[in-house]
């Protein structure tokens, strides 16, 4: 291989991107035609490239509506596309909701519901169950946001603070057939994760609701505890009679990312190991683990010899206690490089497939071997900045943020370790 460190891992995450865009990936798996109406809704970061992707390929007449982040959208002619906040929902988001459950109303058995999922729906279907409000919910997601909780974890919480998520939009279509077509980005690629499962019978409880946020000792509002105590938010459970008439098919996946990125290492004759789609855990945790295995393939070529590169999905989480602009990839990139030490030959990149680290504009960063001597040049001390929960500002310091824009795909974080090898 010819190209340098930053090149080849640039194009390993490009490779990654392209494996996950909705346009080559959706048409295969829409359903035909029914006899009826056709609907589409639907919500996330990947909706407007998924309703694109619908039009372009439908053979009848549609109609409908989906929501995406702001900066995300793309024009369609016959779906509607609105853009809400995210990661914290807004006013935008709780309007969109309640028209997609508008839509809903009056379906038949010969009707057919297409709905569009992906990373980030849960914010963006930002509809509160009766009896909260909308700041509640902001509040409660700001503080689920900044205390490590996993996802699933997270989305537990959602589900039973909302009216349309963990199964609610699916039962709101019934009778009409419900076909969703999701595109993952949670580790599992549990679909009733993957933007709280809107169309998919919820396994968790109030209780469970609540012993998350007791976990993290979040102090939510009173409205919320007692929403949850009492139960009147319990979301439909696995045996359902409305889901009778739904199926999800999973479009894109971290796995189809790093099946790409080991194809394009292969073709450039860098030998790829895939670490696994679906790791979680706190960032500078996952990176110490990972600094130990990218030395043990420099130092003794197990489990992989150099040249050689690792490849991971899944999500990480950051655990706020600093004031710093942060992200999990930034964050977990900054953990490598102090457990890494310098170590000669070993670069990284570490992205979110959708373009936004955490909620910077910036998609995620690079480490190359001279990352830490380079900060010390520039007078920036890495251990503070992590300690601050600063990736963002350490990166940008070096000019090693990567910033890519909106994907209009999500299929969460792609990390690579380049392990070059004895260089002498």
């Amino acid at each position: 291989m010819n190209s340098s460190p930053r090149a080849f891992l640039g194009s390993l995450f490009d490779a990654a991107v392209r494996a996950a865009d909705p346009a080559h990936r959706l048409p295969a798996h829409l359903p035909p035609p029914p006899p009826g109406r056709t609907l589409v809704v639907g919500a996330g970061k990947a909706a407007a490239a998924m309703a694109r992707a619908v039009e372009a390929h439908w053979p009848g007449e549609l109609s409908g509506l989906v929501v995406t982040r702001y900066g995300h959208g793309l024009p369609c002619r016959r779906i509607e596309v609105v853009e809400a906040a995210h990661p914290l929902p807004d006013a935008a988001g709780r309007e969109a909701a309640s028209r997609i459950l508008a839509v809903l109303r009056g379906l038949t058995s010969d009707d057919l519901v297409i709905v569009l999922v992906s990373g980030g729906g849960s914010a963006l279907l930002a509809l509160p169950f009766e009896g909260v409000t909308l700041a509640d919910k902001q509040q409660v997601n700001r503080a689920l946001l900044k205390s490590g909780a996993s996802i699933a974890e997270i989305n537990c919480v959602r589900k039973h603070l909302s009216a349309i998520k963990g199964g609610r939009l699916a039962a709101a279509a019934y009778p009409a057939r419900v076909v969703t077509l999701a595109v993952s980005d949670v580790p599992g690629d549990d679909p009733a994760v993957i933007a709280s499962g809107p169309t998919v019978p919820d396994p968790t409880t109030c209780a469970d609701a609540l012993a998350v946020l007791a976990s993290y000792r979040i102090d939510a509002p009173d409205a919320v505890v007692a929403l949850l105590r009492s139960g009147a938010s319990e979301t439909p459970k696995p045996g359902d009679l409305r889901f009778v008439h739904c199926e999800t098919r999973t479009i894109a996946t971290a796995q189809d990312a790093l099946a790409a990125a080991a194809e394009t290492a292969r073709a450039a004759g860098i030998a790829p190991f895939i670490l696994g789609d679906a790791i979680e855990g706190e960032a500078r945790e996952v990176a110490k683990v990972m600094a130990g295995i990218a030395k043990s393939c420099a130092q003794h070529a197990a489990p992989a010899r150099p040249p050689c590169v690792l490849l991971s999905g899944g999500e990480t989480t950051v655990t706020l206690r600093g004031q710093g602009r942060g992200g999990r990839n930034a964050e977990f990139l900054l953990a490598l490089a102090l457990a890494l030490d310098g170590a000669p030959g070993i670069h990284a990149l570490a992205c979110d497939t959708d373009g936004i680290d955490g909620t910077e504009d910036n998609a995620g960063a690079l480490l190359t071997d001279d990352t830490l001597a380079r900060a010390r040049a520039a007078g920036l001390d890495a251990r503070a900045c992590l300690a601050d929960n600063d990736g963002y500002g350490f990166f940008a310091a070096l000019g090693d943020l990567v910033v890519t824009g909106p994907t209009r795909t999500n299929v969460n974080d792609f990390r690579a370790i380049y392990v070059v090898g004895d260089r002498r």
